[in-house]
C-alpha cells in the first residue's frame, strides 16, 4: 500500500535465509545473536501484515500474466486511490498475509527504482498501534510520525482505512516500515467486503483479507527476506521492537525479526543491491512432488509438504 507517497505530500530467501531463520528461531549464538541491549515487550503488538518490493519489469510483467500464479494463489491486480494518490498493485492475499509487487517505473521518483520495497506489521486488537506509540518512545523515539489513510472506492468519499505510525516519517533510501491499524469505519462499510469481528476490538489481519486463499495452494507468508540500506535498518528495528519482535544481529549487519507466524530478514547492502530477495511461503495442504516454476527473473518452487519458496534474481 503506498501511503509513503501520501505522507511526502502530507509533509512538502536463499538457504543462508533458511538457515539463519533456523537459527535465529532457536536462540543460537554462532549466527544469530539477540540483541540484549533493548527490553523485549511482554506481548506481541504487531504482526506481518503484508510486504512490497519494486521488481524489473520482465519480473513484474510474468507476474501479471502467469497463469500458474492464478491458480496457486489468491491473485489480484488492484488499481486502489487512497490518500489521494491511486497505484496499481499486483497481489498474492493469503489467510492473513500478503505480497505486493511493482515494476520499474510504476512509482513516482526514487520509488519507481529497482529494489524499492516496504513492510506494513499491523495490530490484531483495537489500540495496540497507541501502545506500540508508547514503546517506541520507551525506546528512544522521541517523535513516531502518525498518519491516517482513507480509502476511495470510486465514489469520491473518502472511507477511513487505517492509523499508521513511522518511526522517520518519509525519511528513508529505499525501504519504507510502518506499523498500522486497521479503523472500524472501514470495516463498517459494506464494499470492504470484511468479515464480522471475532471478539470486540477485532481489527485482524484474518477479518480483513477475504477467505478466496481457501480455493487455492497458497496459505500465508511465513518468511521473507528484503535487502536494505543500513539507515532504513536501523530505523525499522526499534518499529518492531516495539511491536513485540524479538530483533536479533546476523553477520554482514543484518537482523531478523521472529514472532507471530512470520520471520522477517533484513540484510544491510548498499542502495544498488536493495530488494526482495526471497519469500517462504505455507500451503493449505501437502503436496507430494516438487514444482519448480520460473516467473521472469525469479523461481518459484512450491512442495514437497506443505511449503514454497519463491526465490528473486540478483540484479545484473
Amino acid at each position: 500500500m503506498l501511503i509513503y507517497r501520501t505522507l511526502r505530500m502530507v509533509k512538502t530467501l536463499t538457504a543462508t535465509f533458511t538457515v539463519a531463520l533456523a537459527v535465529a528461531v532457536a536462540g543460537g549464538a554462532t549466527a544469530a545473536r539477540a540483541d540484549e541491549s533493548q527490553p523485549q515487550p511482554d506481548r506481541q503488538l504487531l504482526f506481518y501484515n503484508h510486504a512490497y518490493s519494486v521488481v524489473d519489469k520482465e519480473t513484474a510483467d510474468a507476474v501479471e500474466h502467469s497463469d500458474y500464479l492464478r491458480k496457486f494463489a489468491n491473485f489480484e491486480l488492484r488499481t486502489t486511490t487512497g490518500g489521494g494518490m491511486t497505484w496499481t498493485g499486483r497481489y498474492l492475499k493469503g489467510r492473513e498475509t500478503y505480497l505486493e509487487l511493482f515494476a520499474v517505473g510504476d512509482l513516482p521518483g526514487q520509488d519507481a527504482e529497482f529494489g524499492s520495497a516496504g513492510l506494513g506489521v499491523s495490530t490484531e486488537r483495537a489500540g495496540d498501534l497507541a501502545t506500540v506509540t508508547e514503546r517506541l518512545k520507551a525506546l528512544g523515539i522521541a517523535n513516531p510520525f502518525p498518519y491516517r489513510q482513507t480509502r476511495d472506492f470510486g465514489d469520491g468519499v473518502k472511507v477511513p482505512w487505517f492509523d499508521t505510525i513511522r518511526t522517520t516519517g518519509d525519511q528513508y533510501d529505499a525501504f519504507d516500515p510502518w506499523a498500522m491499524e486497521y479503523l472500524p469505519e472501514y470495516f463498517a462499510d459494506p464494499r470492504s467486503k470484511t468479515e464480522p469481528e471475532s471478539f470486540p476490538g477485532d481489527v485482524g489481519r484474518e477479518r480483513y483479507l477475504p477467505d478466496d486463499y481457501r480455493d487455492h495452494l497458497m496459505r500465508d507468508v511465513t518468511g521473507i527476506r528484503i535487502a536494505v540500506p543500513a539507515r532504513d535498518l536501523a530505523n525499522t528495528l526499534p518499529l518492531l521492537r516495539a511491536g513485540g519482535f524479538a530483533v536479533q544481529s546476523l553477520p554482514g549487519d543484518g537482523a531478523v525479526a521472529v514472532s507471530g507466524g512470520t520471520s522477517i530478514q533484513l540484510d544491510s547492502v548498499p542502495r544498488d543491491q536493495a530488494g526482495l530477495k526471497q519469500v517462504h511461503l505455507s500451503l493449505n495442504r501437502p503436496v507430494a512432488y516438487r514444482h519448480e516454476e520460473r516467473i521472469g527473473r525469479s523461481t518459484l518452487v512450491v512442495g514437497p509438504g506443505a511449503r514454497a519458496v519463491w526465490t528473486f534474481d540478483a540484479p545484473e
